[in-house]
């Protein structure tokens, strides 16, 4: 503990906490999720706060809503109460409109640089495959086991919050500056080869593509 009665980045019992600032308005980013089960909602956001991300979130329940606060549409105008995010996670089923249609919007909005992750309880190669065709920046199977969707928050965390940069091009609206109080230890990352595991956490092959075509 240091003089001035705060906590010390060098004491080992020191929380740290992870997250991305805006570069023009230095505030902490928030993240979308988009989830129609409040019990995943509530599960995901739950092991969210145990791996300490500070990001705050932003929760809608389908795929209309979620087109809607991309745009700041309607109800979501008011980008103070309704931040523009630096991650999207995106449940592959959704009401009113697909996961893969919201993907798909996205990819198709010039200078929106975000990170998507799409999650499923079960997901079908076919899936799979049209996901990373549209651009999905993973694609992971939610666990039911509480201790293994820690370890796949925790993958996410030490990836897309702490190690991945975007595009600058589109920092008037979702660039984004790394603020980590601490650089956690490199154990686990989305750069693995297909089929590897990163803490526990089994990541989708992704379609090869065909000879003689990048």
């Amino acid at each position: 503990m240091k003089a001035n009665g705060k906590p010390s980045n060098e004491n080992p019992h020191y929380h740290r906490t992870y997250g991305f600032k805006c570069r023009r308005h230095k505030t902490v980013k928030t993240i979308l999720q988009v989830e129609n089960d409040p019990n995943d909602a509530f599960l995901l956001q739950h092991a969210m706060r145990r791996a300490r991300i500070a990001n705050p979130i932003q929760v809608v329940t389908d795929g209309q809503q979620a087109i809607d606060y991309l745009q700041g549409a309607g109800k979501f105008a008011d980008r103070v109460k309704f931040p523009f995010p630096c991650l999207v996670l995106l449940d592959l089923n959704l009401a009113y409109v697909r996961g893969l249609d919201v993907l798909r919007w996205i990819r198709q909005q010039p200078g929106m640089a975000l990170a998507v992750i799409m999650l499923t309880a079960c997901g079908s190669e076919a899936d799979i495959a049209e996901a990373y065709r549209l651009g999905a920046s993973a694609f992971l199977t939610k666990p039911s086991e509480a201790s293994k969707l820690e370890e796949m928050v925790e993958a996410i965390r030490d990836f897309w919050l702490t190690y991945n940069t975007l595009p600058q091009e589109s920092s008037s609206e979702s660039g984004l500056e790394l603020v980590v109080r601490h650089v956690p230890s490199f154990t686990a990352c989305f750069a693995g080869r297909p089929g590897s595991r990163m803490n526990g956490v089994s990541r989708a092959k992704r379609p090869r593509p065909a000879k003689g075509r990048l």
